[in-house]
């Protein structure tokens, strides 16, 4: 059994996770947590709302681990976290007292098809051609030997995961992008995400 946060976004493996805890469910989701292994399940609202429950969760999450935990009196907790790995849900249970669920990792798929480092370098020269068009048309003016590549981490599945958390794109991409079943599949996501995004940029730009 595992504790689930349902959140209105997604995390990605190694992103940063902060929370403010204040709904009664949610403190005692974060008690437990700290007196066990500092760990629980982010998942994904499909329907609904994050406060008060009946919301509808999609199946697909990731592990996170609770890196600090700071009490801010009357049960109420600044929590900073960091997502740890992917995860299937198997198994809803009842939410008593918080969201429970029956969970396992969901490491990449075997894939008989690698992909090249050729890919992943498009993948990143796409992502900084796309932040340094955000940057001016919103007037930003970003540091003269700034590039995406900085702190990158080593090895093609994390290295692709911190590319994927610094795309500006929408929630339902996102997902795409966690849920899909190989290395491969979540490069093409998220050179998907980067076209919509571009095309947005591009709509914007003519309505000038």
């Amino acid at each position: 059994m595992t504790p689930m946060f349902p959140l209105q976004s997604v995390l990605l493996p190694g992103e940063p996770l902060p929370l403010r805890i204040f709904e009664p469910r949610y403190v005692a989701l974060v008690r437990d947590v700290m007196a066990a292994d500092r760990t629980f399940g982010v998942v994904l609202i499909a329907r609904g709302r994050e406060v008060g429950g009946g919301d509808v969760r999609n199946d697909v999450g990731t592990a996170a681990r609770v890196l600090d935990c700071e009490s801010l009196g009357a049960d109420r907790f600044a929590l900073s976290c960091e997502g740890a790995h992917r995860i299937r849900i198997t198994h809803w249970l009842d939410d008593d007292p918080y969201p429970r669920a029956e969970v396992q990792p969901w490491p990449d798929e075997p894939d008989e098809r690698v992909l090249p480092l050729s890919a992943l370098n498009e993948v990143q020269m796409r992502i900084e051609n796309l932040l340094r068009r955000v940057a001016a048309a919103r007037q930003v003016r970003l540091p003269r030997r700034w590039s995406v590549a900085a702190g990158l981490p080593t090895g093609a599945e994390k290295r692709l995961w911190a590319l994927a958390s610094r795309v500006p794109m929408g929630q339902a991409d996102r997902y795409a992008v966690l849920a899909a079943p190989t290395l491969e599949m979540r490069a093409a996501a998220l050179n998907e995400a980067i076209d919509t995004v571009e095309a947005m940029l591009d709509f914007r730009e003519t309505e000038r």
